[in-house]
């Protein structure tokens, strides 16, 4: 979200909504705004000015602490024109949305029209696409082809990052896509049932989350259930930040840094929020040392410390560099240049080329290690023999281990 327009009616006030709704703009980190005061009809002057009051108030402290409050009503149509102004002049200040990272759209239509077959609308959070490419749409697995793409109403070739898309498919059935969803390029996200997260319980949450709270998890324009995984605490007080792991029913596909929202199973109310900051982790033992300090070093790491981290948590599985674009959220280029300097001082080693495929220094050490030692004590008992077979060498080495990573130790 760019802007947010914060609507509070002059006869009522700031009302238990307009307090959620300020909380969950934060969590999301949004920074442009301004606050419009409707119905200004039904209030005298002096409640006006009360009411004026009561917003500073309210705004203290916040992104739309000094933003412009326009008083407006639609049934006179007083204050329009000052909300059209004040909003054109919010727009010329917010900075564009850079052209880069992964193409992706969170699906909220999905309808059928004559003519046309399946369109599927949302707001273009990153990258961009043209007609005629081929698209994924994730967690489903999906493929399908851009057969026409509208902004507001006008068909365009392209359509780039903050833009409001409405996308028309071939050969796509209605009843294949869902709200919730996210159309990506094939092969560049990755369903998963777990997320890393930094989190934000609010101050506002009257009482303390336990481990395994049910929650509903909201990103994008999805919302699934999960559990909160607390991973260093068997309570989460009020007002404080950590990171966690949420353990859901359905998979998403997720980006490092996207922004989450949790609200409580039942009654619903938002109670937190913040950044994943791996979307696709290993399912992580509680009370960890190794765990936490690993998650919250990925917090403030420079992006090269956050690539190093998880080539060497991957261990011998080793991960590739589509699995490190969505793990960094960097664009390719910038990736490719870190992968390229951690590769020339040999903290990482690229072991297959067409999967792109790496693995940290210190786990190909301990696994050349682990063979010379396998070796030495099979020479030892086995004097006679010429050496071991490949096959055997092979056997003893760790199931999860590429072909590739065993032959290159």
């Amino acid at each position: 979200i760019d802007i947010v327009a914060m609507v509070i009616a002059a006869d009522e006030g700031v009302m238990p909504q307009t307090r959620e709704h300020m909380e969950i703009c934060t969590l999301l980190g949004v920074q442009h705004g301004f606050v419009v005061m409707t119905k200004t009809d039904m209030v005298d002057e002096e409640w006006l000015e009360l009411a004026i009051d009561d917003i500073q108030t309210f705004t203290q402290g916040s992104f739309l602490e000094g933003q412009p409050i326009v008083p407006v009503s639609s049934v006179t149509g007083d204050g329009i024109p000052k909300f059209v102004e004040t909003l054109q002049a919010i727009c010329t200040g917010v900075p564009e949305r850079k052209q880069t990272g992964l193409f992706r759209l969170p699906v909220d239509r999905v309808f059928t029209m004559k003519g046309f077959g399946t369109v599927i609308t949302g707001s273009l959070v990153s990258g961009k696409i043209a007609v005629g490419e081929t698209i994924m749409i994730y967690p489903s697995l999906i493929k399908s082809k851009v057969r026409g793409i509208q902004v507001h109403n006008e068909s365009v070739e392209e359509a780039g990052p903050g833009m409001r898309t409405a996308i028309n498919f071939q050969g796509l059935e209605k009843a294949s896509v869902n709200r919730g969803e996210v159309i990506s390029t094939p092969k560049s996200l990755k369903p998963s049932y777990m997320v890393d997260v930094s989190l934000h319980f609010l101050k506002s949450n009257r009482k303390p989350a336990k481990n395994r709270t049910k929650v509903r998890f909201h990103t994008g324009t999805s919302e699934v259930f999960g559990y909160l995984v607390l991973l260093d605490r068997e309570e989460l007080q009020p007002g404080e930040d950590i990171v966690a792991q949420l353990r859901l029913d359905t998979p998403v596909s997720l980006v490092r840094d996207d922004r989450f929202v949790i609200r409580s199973y039942s009654p619903v109310r938002t109670i937190g929020g913040g950044k994943v900051l791996n979307p696709v982790p290993p399912k992580h033992k509680r009370f960890q040392e190794g765990v936490m300090e690993g998650l919250k070093g990925l917090i403030d790491s420079p992006p090269e410390g956050v690539v190093s981290f998880h080539v060497q948590d991957a261990d011998v599985a080793g991960v590739t560099f589509s699995d490190l674009i969505i793990m960094t959220n960097l664009p390719e280029k910038r990736l490719a240049s870190i992968t390229q300097a951690l590769s020339s001082t040999r903290e990482i080693m690229q072991i297959d080329k067409d999967t792109r495929l790496f693995v940290h220094k210190k786990v190909f050490e301990a696994l050349q290690d682990n063979v010379a030692s396998f070796l030495e004590k099979y020479h030892q008992a086995k004097p006679l023999k010429a050496g071991v077979s490949k096959e055997e060498l092979k056997s003893k080495f760790p199931m999860k281990a590429a072909d590739k990573l065993f032959s290159a130790v």
